[in-house]
């Protein structure tokens, strides 16, 4: 990856809904060689797909809940099922294996405090789990899609 590509990678991640003749006129492409690069990096794995970005609120999910979860079961029968079971349900929107005094992390989103309730239920119903702590988010300071593009090393 050169810097025109990781250029283009800025763009489209800024607004994926550009035409290719726009990307490449930013990053200093005709359209033809642009498109090209995109296929490329489409195709190599780097770009993995093109989304709306929707605004949670306005959908009606008002609460944003990251969850804390301990098991006493590292066994990897275990995991593929709780691995299961999490990544099936809907309102979770993030789920990371953890280094540290915690296992895994969500990020759950929900409408109403009976919905995370009810999540709630769901989770510690599916798999035996030692400790979830649940912490609520009260505002949303920063939230960005964009990774920072680093230039080539």
């Amino acid at each position: 990856m050169d810097a025109i590509d990781r250029k283009i990678l800025a763009v489209l991640q800024e607004n994926a809904a550009l035409s290719v003749a726009e990307i490449g006129s930013r990053v200093g492409l005709s359209s033809t060689p642009c498109w090209k690069r995109i296929q490329r990096l489409e195709a190599d794995g780097v770009i993995l797909r093109r989304v709306a970005l929707v605004d949670q609120d306005s959908i009606g999910l008002k609460i944003s809940v990251f969850v804390s979860i301990e098991t006493g079961d590292h066994s990897q029968d275990w995991l593929d099922r709780f691995a299961k079971t999490v990544t099936a349900m809907p309102e979770v929107m993030e789920f990371y294996r953890m280094a540290g005094d915690v296992d895994y992390m969500l990020r759950v989103v929900v409408p109403d405090m009976a919905g995370y309730d009810a999540f709630y239920k769901r989770l510690i119903a599916a798999v035996p789990l030692k400790n979830v702590t649940s912490r609520f988010a009260m505002e949303k300071i920063k939230s960005v899609t964009a990774y920072p593009v680093p230039a080539a090393a």
